[in-house]
């Protein structure tokens, strides 16, 4: 008969927070296993030493690496996974052997706990049970002596680990957080994106929780150098806004929000502290499924020809209170929804709701970073669509444009309905523009099926081109070269000739 295997919680330092659970197990176990770096310290054996008793059998499982850093030939991920390999044999032979073992977890096992990993590897084989901890998410939030959220709140768990891109999302989304796995190296950017989104003030560091050694200080006062692995940092819930609590008396209002292009990394932290303050999400369903979903938020997705009908709802929802967030891929105010909602608010002056617009990366520029600098002079955009305008006016601007050489950015060329336009914009320009003028497509930009091509106005392939594209024409002065490796660049210099 073998073993049993435990996931023993040992809460977040102080002793006497091990659970009455906890050290009934702790006693019975036939072998106590427990992990520390390769100076050989073990806080969770620290915490559980007046539990284990010397008849015991001890399995000390040290880590061969703590950071990133490792000389291993596949990697710190492969360095790792060889280590829990290896505990798993050496806590597997005592199991089999029909000893009970208790591997220690600082706070509780489930939750960022080096235990899950052996748990994964020995559960199936074996019968387990897991016997829950004290958090240090509880226990720094009893040694600040504030509440973390309240009412609706959102309580969001965060691993500093993440790429700055992502941890900002998730703290701009997140009505309060603790943010773990903090240390040294990873403090400057969990600072940085707080204080961006205006929480800095409202947010507290806390050090060995519940210890002797325990320290609790705003973070914006801490030293980076300064700071051990066992501490985080807490954003309760009334922290927002640098320490102001909100209240449900806030103003509502309507905010125009630029999610732009679609990669998350050129979201801006303005317009993510947007996103997550709203009450209601309004915009075009594609849109809206980029926005991170929080419970307390309501959605409202609608089909992209209703913009007058979009702004008219989001206007009404504000009117009954609620802080609404309009969402636009792009700039709100490039060919999107910012002018819809002004154009319904001007036709209602008595209506008291604040309209704010967050602006947003636009198409133009990420396609244009792509290949270099084919903006880097006077240009124009110009939207081919002529869904809301006549195509006289459309061609009118093309050649005015092009007659004053400008470099011209082209939004919403083709969809599946308009395929005659941008072949009938081709044509119109080359009356004044040399067929071997360079042009760049660009197709979903900061998305999963990102595509660049540069090419010239004569032999632009006018039917791959679509709705998902965006296009630069550039001016008599734009020049297309190769770089090493093949790679177009494209740049409109900044100075011009004089004559």
């Amino acid at each position: 008969m073998t073993g049993k295997l435990w996931g023993v919680g040992v809460g977040p330092g102080d002793p006497k927070l091990l659970t009455l659970r906890a050290v009934e197990v702790l006693r019975a176990a036939d072998v106590v296993a427990f992990h520390s770096a390769p100076h050989g310290r073990s806080v969770a054996r620290d915490i559980a030493a007046g539990h284990i008793s010397p008849g015991q059998t001890e399995v000390h499982l040290v880590y061969p690496v703590t950071t990133g850093r490792t000389g291993h030939p596949g990697g710190y991920d492969a360095a790792l996974a060889e280590f829990y390999d290896s505990a798993t044999a050496r806590l597997a032979a005592h199991l089999d052997a029909g000893r009970d073992v208790a591997v220690l977890a600082e706070g509780d096992p489930t939750l960022f706990s080096s235990y899950m990993h052996l748990h994964a590897r020995l559960a199936p084989r074996y019968p387990s049970e897991i016997v829950p901890g004290v958090t240090s998410v509880a226990g720094a939030a009893a040694a600040l002596g504030r509440t973390l959220v309240e009412g609706r709140q959102v309580l969001s768990v965060i691993p500093a680990t993440l790429p700055e891109p992502e941890l900002e999302a998730a703290l701009a989304a997140a009505d309060a957080a603790a943010v773990l796995k903090l240390g040294r190296r990873q403090l400057p950017k969990v600072r940085a994106a707080l204080e961006a989104q205006g929480r800095l003030g409202g947010a507290w560091y806390v050090e060995r929780a519940t210890t002797a050694q325990q320290e609790v200080r705003p973070l914006g006062e801490v030293d980076p150098g300064t700071v051990p692995y066992l501490a985080l940092a807490l954003v309760p819930g009334d922290g927002r806004r640098d320490g102001e609590r909100e209240t449900a008396a806030r103003r509502p209002e309507v905010v125009v929000v630029g999610l732009g292009p679609g990669d998350p990394g050129w979201l801006t932290p303005e317009a993510r502290a947007a996103l997550a303050d709203a009450d209601d999400l309004v915009g075009y369903g594609p849109y809206l499924d980029r926005v991170p979903a929080a419970p307390r938020q309501r959605r409202h997705p609608s089909d992209n020809r209703v913009e007058r009908e979009r702004a008219e709802f989001a206007l009404r929802l504000a009117g009954q209170g609620a802080r609404v967030a309009v969402v636009s891929s792009g700039d709100p105010g490039v060919f999107a929804m910012a002018a819809a909602v002004y154009e319904v608010a001007s036709e209602q002056p008595g209506r008291d709701v604040d309209i704010r617009v967050v602006p947003g990366l636009t198409a133009a520029q990420a396609v244009a970073s792509r290949v270099g600098a084919p903006l880097g002079h006077d240009y124009c955009v110009i939207s081919l669509s002529d869904r809301l305008k006549p195509w006289a006016i459309i061609e009118q601007r093309l050649l005015a444009a092009a007659g004053a050489d400008l470099v011209i950015a082209l939004y919403n060329p083709a969809s599946r309905a308009r395929r005659h336009q941008l072949a009938d914009a081709r044509r119109a320009l080359l009356t004044s523009r040399k067929p071997s003028t360079p042009v760049v497509v660009g197709r979903d930009v900061g998305g999963p099926e990102e595509s660049v091509t540069v090419t010239t106005l004569g032999e632009l392939d006018v039917d791959s081109v679509d709705m998902r594209c965006m296009l630069l024409v550039g001016s008599s002065k734009t020049r297309a070269f190769r770089r090493p490796g093949g790679r177009w660049a494209v740049f409109t210099p900044r100075h011009y000739e004089t004559s």
